[in-house]
């Protein structure tokens, strides 16, 4: 019994390793690394939550900077004294694989070009290789702008490069990738990337995108090609206003863009001579542009519902239309040779970035060049671009006299918890031993007053290491208080009534949230 046991048990043996021996021959080994990179990419899979409402703005933009959020490193090792600028990543020629273009500068170049390189994935190595590169016209790494686009309609890769340089000068170089039946021609000696225009203007570039036949959207024909608009100034007139509009076309037989039509635009009479003390001045200029400015429509009429608002003390732009507000930390002013190029950042998404491009169309209208990130389209943005008037200064002085001040010195109990006004702008707001600070002020809209707070709050550290705080506001409309003889204009209310509200471009809209009273109370 005892040898017959044994014998079963080595037939079981026997049995479970040529198994193992038969799994190994024929099921492919996980840790073949190197083919199972050639075969396979690995594929960010985002969770979506079923019940989150579509018009949660916020959430989505939060969503899509998450999704294309792009760190600014190199896949290879730049040479000594490069310093990476931007970084576009994608699958440029339709291939399986990642390819990049970096713009970079060299630091033993003083006041050298900003270079663009393209990092192509070699299938053979298994390897990324910097296989190209090339200087472009702009100087300036602040200003920089970089994306690709079917230029021409023929559905070949141009990367286009836009920025100031060190003149004050708007620059474009657009360099178009070479190819033959499919396959790139740097063996038969060509360079990899073409340069078809290099332009340098002084005022505004920009594409004039149109709409593209229906035979090129399904695939099946090529669309028309871009043109390229410049407008610049009249050096022909003594009006420093005046501009010519010059505009290019790309001309297939030469493989350029060359100069189609010149067109001249006569500018608003006005007195030179503060003109003058405004260009190539940025501290002028900024403070030239301080206030709010209503778009113009193409009839020539004001928006009321779309404006900016420029706040150089504070180094903020806030943005009104489509029913959003938007809010932007004013990074860097660019002095350019008709006004002021302007680099910002949302202050709730990083990675949402705009560049501001302002000319001085007379000395009550500016003319906005607003140009997005364009590798994030999160599709909330009004149209920007266009003519600004500003608003009547006497408006703004009369307002200020009646709304009375912006900042008070008072401590006030409620609902919320205590919180001191201090006349500096800032406050501290403490409930169940919880401390919060920032900024506040009073201000009116159309005879309604508004109390807006601006929390700085601490993050967890679990949530977000890398991040010291978040940036919160909150906007109350203040039921109006009758005053008496018991109290004079100058001294505290003694009752604080706030309703939480949304202010949009729209109008104001009051959220379903408790009236919040705070009493004035002492220290």
């Amino acid at each position: 019994m005892t040898k017959v046991l044994l014998r079963t048990i080595a037939a079981l043996v026997f049995i479970i390793c040529a198994a193992v021996i038969g799994a190994f021959i024929f099921i492919k080994a996980p840790w073949n690394t190197k083919k199972y990179k050639e075969e396979s990419q690995p594929r960010i899979v985002i969770p979506r939550n079923p019940g989150a409402k579509i018009d949660d703005t916020d959430s989505y933009m939060e969503f899509m900077a998450a999704l294309h959020n792009e760190t600014m490193t190199a896949r290879v090792p730049l040479d000594e004294g490069e310093v990476v600028i931007s970084v576009l990543n994608g699958d440029f020629d339709g291939g399986l694989f990642e390819k990049q273009f970096v713009a970079y500068r060299n630091l033993h170049e003083i006041d050298g070009p900003i270079y663009l390189t393209y990092i192509d994935y070699i299938e053979s190595s298994g390897t990324y290789r910097r296989v190209w590169s090339g200087p472009t016209a702009a100087t300036l790494p602040g200003t920089i702008s970089l994306y690709t686009m079917d230029l021409l309609g023929d559905r070949s890769v141009c990367v286009i490069l836009t920025g100031v340089n060190g003149f004050g000068e708007h620059t474009i170089t657009i360099f178009r990738k070479n190819t033959a039946q499919g396959r790139d021609i740097t063996s038969r000696g060509r360079d990899l990337f073409t340069k078809i225009a290099e332009l340098r203007i002084d005022g505004t570039i920009s594409i004039k995108e149109v709409e593209r036949s229906q035979a090129y959207q399904l695939g099946i024909g090529r669309g028309v090609s871009f043109a390229i608009s410049g407008y610049g100034r009249d050096f022909e007139s003594t009006n420093i206003l005046d501009q010519v509009e010059v505009v290019y076309t790309y001309n297939p037989e030469d493989g350029l863009y060359e100069q189609s039509s010149r067109t001249r635009i006569p500018g608003a009479q006005v007195e030179q001579r503060r003109v003058r003390e405004l260009l190539g001045n940025y501290r002028a200029f900024e403070e030239f542009i301080s206030g709010l400015w209503y778009h113009m429509t193409p009839q020539g009429t004001i928006d009321r519902y779309q404006y900016i608002y420029f706040d150089p003390p504070s180094r903020e732009i806030i943005f009104y239309g489509d029913e959003t507000q938007q809010v932007f930390n004013w990074q860097g002013s660019t002095v350019t040779r008709s006004g002021l190029y302007i680099s910002s950042q949302n202050i709730r998404i990083s990675t949402l970035r705009r560049s501001i491009d302002i000319e001085l169309e007379s000395l009550e209208s500016i003319r906005v060049k607003v140009v997005e990130d364009v590798r994030l389209k999160i599709g909330v943005n009004a149209p920007w671009d266009g003519s600004y008037r500003k608003a009547n200064p006497l408006e703004h002085q009369e307002r200020t006299q009646k709304q009375g001040n912006a900042f008070i010195n008072a401590w006030y109990d409620g609902s919320i918890g205590k919180i001191q006004f201090k006349p500096d702008g800032s406050f501290e707001l403490n409930q169940r031993g919880n401390a919060r600070q920032g900024k506040y002020a009073f201000f009116f809209i159309q005879d309604q007053e508004f109390l807006e707070l601006r929390t700085t709050e601490p993050r967890s550290a679990e949530h977000r290491p890398d991040s010291a705080s978040e940036l919160s506001r909150e906007t109350y409309l203040v039921e109006p208080e009758r005053i008496t003889a018991e109290r004079s204009a100058n001294e505290n209310r003694k009752t604080l009534t706030l309703f939480r509200v949304r202010i949009g471009s729209r109008g104001i809209d009051r959220l379903q949230e408790a009236a919040v009273t705070l009493t004035l109370a002492s220290e």
